[in-house]
């Protein structure tokens, strides 16, 4: 089993997950374990008038991909552990 979780973890700093606010004004690329790789912010969204909207965005789309990467660990866990209720989280 701990090898076959150590293979998962390599499996997802592999897999791309991308989360978005704003209507896809803001996109966050992140790994399967939700560790960000980038940030995408279309221009019309920059004002600086108005940087609290900007951070809003940007924390929404960072929670949305690590959101997706969270579920796409679940679904990996969900293929070793054959769906079995366990009372702890692998670490991911």
């Amino acid at each position: 089993m701990t090898g076959r979780l150590k293979t998962i973890q390599e499996e997802l700093k592999q897999k791309t997950v991308t989360g978005s606010s704003g209507g896809g004004m803001v996109t966050v690329e992140a790994d399967g374990r939700g560790h960000v790789r980038r940030i995408k912010i279309e221009p019309g969204v920059v004002s600086p008038d108005d940087t609290e909207m900007l951070e809003d965005l940007i924390v929404a789309a960072v929670s949305d991909a690590q959101k997706r990467a969270a579920d796409v660990a679940q679904e990996e866990m969900n293929r070793i552990t054959g769906d079995l209720p366990l009372p702890f989280k692998f670490p991911l």
